[in-house]
């Protein structure tokens, strides 16, 4: 059950990222003090309930601000598009624009 409780902890932080905010694989994965299992919290974000269980994956990208080719509830279009609902804006190349966008989580 050690990647059910990798899930539940993965899920803990993402569910903190606020509106209108998002934060990279690796950041997810650094906040649960596990920084060099960014895919294994990709795989959590492929499994998890969505926003219907609370978990709003859609706010997790990768560091450039790419979305998930495969996103799990719709694919990237679905992704973007709950995004731009919450007031995220995107680069010209469909990128987040991390600059702007890019959760500043306190991990102290």
């Amino acid at each position: 059950m050690a990647e059910s409780s990798f899930f539940s902890r993965a899920y803990d932080v993402v569910r903190q990222i606020p509106e209108g905010k998002v934060a990279s694989y690796g950041q997810v994965a650094r906040l649960m003090g596990e920084p060099r299992r960014a895919r294994y919290v990709g795989y959590a974000m492929h499994a998890s309930p969505g926003m219907e269980g609370g978990v709003p994956c859609h706010r997790v990208v990768f560091k450039d601000g790419r979305l998930a080719g495969g996103y799990a509830f719709g694919g990237p279009g679905v992704q973007r598009s709950l995004l731009e609902g919450e007031g995220v804006g995107f680069l010209a190349d469909g990128r987040v624009d991390m600059a702007r966008f890019c959760w500043e989580a306190l991990t102290d």
